[in-house]
């Protein structure tokens, strides 16, 4: 769980993602298309990063999205802060994007 964390808080926007996961792909296309530049970890052969992950909160594990070292959600809630417009908001603050 600490090296969760501790990957987390290193850059403004990190992505925990498998390459299997279409959601995953979605997530980091969305953040890429925001100008953001994600630090992207994948979990498809750390079985102990995805059940660390788990214990954080994270249902699914993947994709597991932190912004500003916060967990913001998994695709759904992503998706849901883009479509109210508190996405991009919460990007620039914690300094993923500039505007």
């Amino acid at each position: 769980m600490d090296r969760v964390k501790d990957l987390a808080s290193k850059k403004a926007a990190v992505i925990f993602t498998k390459s299997s996961c279409c959601m995953c792909h979605s997530i980091k296309a969305l953040f890429y298309d925001l100008g953001a530049s994600p630090a992207i970890h994948e979990v498809d052969h750390d079985a102990e990063m995805e059940w660390a992950l788990k214990r954080l909160g994270c249902n699914p594990a993947v994709p597991a999205v932190f912004v500003g070292g916060k967990y913001i959600g998994s695709a759904k809630d992503v998706i849901s802060l883009h479509v109210d417009g508190s996405l991009k908001q919460k990007l620039i603050e914690a300094r993923a994007i500039w505007f």
